[in-house]
């Protein structure tokens, strides 16, 4: 089994993606993001998005009740239902899902958040943000069992029935340890990791696992935060990890086939 992480830009093409899907004879789940609709709606909507810099350099969005709220209806509303028609057209039986539903990402929510503003860390302790901590393993055994293929995003609930946001890419590592997966596949908008920030000629082709530490030293932005997500899904006993282009044909296909970046 194959654990497929989409990232949420607009350039990502579904369909030679959904093309690629319907040849693999391999069962596969489906987590993605929506980061650059929910920046488009937020903007016609007039509602600004904050985000948070943590004194080790993660960045993440700072979620008040109103953010949640817009995040609900863009990441499992308007997308993940758009990606279900997509693989459908396909023929590929999808299902959209939350983390909400049936608890199939139970997480908690973090008490306090640090945020560093200039020279000065900041405590942030009203963020509905926070981890997840285990997956509906027989939830999602159901349904790959009946045929079906789960799409699954944002937002994660706790044990209470509180709503959280959560980071996905560090999701997928919880999902791989509890489904006990072995191959995750990264697809985004870029050819794989770059060396030098939006230099699209300096990827790199092959990374040993044991090297990750330096180049999440290196990395900025949400890249960085994938590199965490990556390097604690190797600690939970995943063997191979595959960056690849979102925007291609046939892009698990080619990713899998190392024309990416490799990561093992």
């Amino acid at each position: 089994m194959i654990i497929i992480k989409v990232g949420g830009g607009k350039a990502i093409n579904w369909d030679y993606l959904a093309e690629d899907l319907s040849s693999i004879n391999e069962k596969y789940i489906i987590v993605h993001g929506a980061n650059a609709f929910m920046k488009e709606i937020s903007n016609k909507l007039g509602i600004t998005q904050n985000l948070i810099t943590s004194p080790s350099g993660h960045i993440s969005r700072y979620t008040d009740a109103k953010t949640l709220e817009l995040l609900t209806m863009v990441y499992c509303g308007l997308v993940n239902k758009k990606i279900v028609s997509c693989l459908q057209k396909h023929k590929i039986n999808a299902v959209g899902l939350s983390g909400a539903d049936g608890k199939l990402w139970l997480g908690i929510k973090k008490e306090t958040i640090l945020s560093k503003v200039g020279t000065k860390t900041k405590i942030i302790t009203d963020s509905l943000t926070g981890k997840v901590e285990s997956v509906n393993v027989e939830l999602i055994s159901m349904l790959l069992d009946k045929n079906y293929t789960p799409v699954i995003t944002i937002p994660a609930i706790t044990k209470d029935g509180e709503l959280i946001n959560v980071d996905n890419d560090r999701a997928v590592s919880v999902m791989a340890k509890d489904l006990q997966v072995k191959t995750l596949v990264f697809l985004f908008e870029e050819s794989g990791l770059l060396e030098k920030f939006n230099d699209p000629t300096s990827k790199i082709d092959r990374i040993n696992k044991d090297d990750l530490e330096k180049y999440l030293e290196s990395s900025e932005g949400r890249m960085k935060k994938k590199l965490l997500g990556v390097k604690e899904a190797f600690a939970f006993g995943v063997k191979s990890v595959y960056f690849g282009d979102g925007r291609i044909e046939k892009p698990v296909s080619q990713a899998l086939k190392g024309n990416g970046t490799v990561i093992n």
